[in-house]
């Protein structure tokens, strides 16, 4: 097939770019290639990809990487500049978390870059975009982690051997964007795993307030979703690189073989993440079930005090009663009456208290056994 020639970029599309890409020294795009003539690798660095045109003509392998500001909106537009087809990074959009295009003269794929902050977790993209003599990574300026390997990126560079022929040397460093992406990505279990540990705390604490644990619940289990889903989808990837037989990537054993430690390694942190949420599972069910106990021992103790209330109440209801009786005028009760009448009351206020407690023992309502 014929290679598709470089699209120039209109010049409005030249000014937006110039306008959109980062300014500072820390968030510039930079290069880094393997000369054509040999020797050992160059770096530049710049605001524009039209920075680098002449850099990469002047490569035979080259790894370039653009942060931006909005990767919908300029990613497409830096792509076209460098000479991929303007179908590529939209048809990479249109995938969920993950992506993998082979053209033959060029591939693409889209990988999730995770961040965990709390049980929030933040998915960004990933673009890496593939032809016979460069690999062209876009992502946005919070996603600093290949911005780290850029700074060792020429020593590991130099380490490939100038007699290994292209798709060799674009195998080499994807592999290594790719490993440094996952590895990132799992550290930030470590953030969901603290994060667990200390709603664990709270919920020991009795004074918590139930309307605050349900929604903590919910949010730790939908983060170990949301992180786990990247994990997926960076195994598919991965899985496409490896049985995808794709004509920009080599064909050693050897190197491919690097793919399949790839791909273990992911499947090694899945079933890590999956071992996580069965323990912090578990152990959410434990103190849930402790904080049931409590709240069944609290409420042990106010249905005593409304049994107890109950019992004085009727054992107060029936001398009141009596006693309002009596002071009626129509019984004309008077000092002489005062001892009988002192009987009566305390008799009739023991025996209504016997009669509501047997009563309340007998329909089972007491919150606690008697012998």
């Amino acid at each position: 097939m014929n290679e598709e020639k470089p699209v120039p970029a209109p010049e409005e599309k030249k000014e937006q770019i110039a306008v959109i890409l980062p300014k500072s020294d820390v968030n510039r795009a930079f290069c880094v290639a393997l000369p054509v003539s040999g020797g050992k690798p160059l770096k530049l660095t710049g605001d524009n990809p039209h920075d680098f045109l002449q850099f990469l003509k002047e490569s035979s392998v080259a790894w370039l990487n653009f942060p931006v500001k909005d990767i919908k909106k300029d990613a497409e537009i830096i792509a076209m500049s460098l000479g991929f087809s303007s179908t590529l990074v939209p048809t990479l959009f249109s995938s969920y978390l993950s992506a993998y295009e082979d053209r033959d003269t060029e591939m693409g794929l889209m990988l999730p870059a995770v961040a965990v902050k709390k049980f929030d977790v933040l998915i960004s993209p990933i673009l890496i975009l593939i032809r016979k003599d460069l690999i062209l990574t876009i992502h946005e300026e919070n996603v600093n982690r290949l911005i780290r390997l850029s700074r060792y990126a020429d020593a590991f560079m130099r380490k490939i051997k100038p007699t290994l022929i292209n798709e060799d040397k674009l195998t080499i460093i994807l592999t290594r964007i790719i490993d440094e992406n996952i590895n990132r990505n799992f550290d930030h279990l470590r953030e969901i795993e603290a994060q667990g540990d200390e709603l664990s705390k709270i919920l020991t604490d009795t004074s918590t307030p139930r309307g605050l644990i349900g929604p903590e619940i919910y949010n730790m289990k939908h983060a170990l979703i949301s992180y786990m889903d990247t994990l997926w989808a960076t195994l598919d990837v991965v899985n496409s690189l490896r049985h995808g037989d794709a004509e920009l990537i080599s064909d050693s054993p050897k190197l491919l073989a690097r793919l399949g430690i790839l791909s273990d390694d992911v499947n090694r942190h899945i079933a890590l993440s999956e071992h996580m949420s069965d323990v912090l599972a578990s152990g959410l069910e434990v103190l849930q079930s402790i904080y049931n106990n409590q709240l069944q021992i609290l409420n042990n103790r106010l249905q005593l005090v409304i049994t107890w209330l109950t019992i004085l109440g009727t054992a107060v209801l029936v001398p009141n009663t009596l006693a309002t009786v009596f002071s009626n005028p129509a019984f004309e009760m008077g000092p002489q009456d005062k001892v009988w009448y002192s009987i009566m009351l305390v008799v009739a206020t023991i025996f209504s208290t016997w009669i509501a407690y047997w009563w309340i023992k007998k329909k089972g309502l007491l919150p606690f056994k008697v012998d």
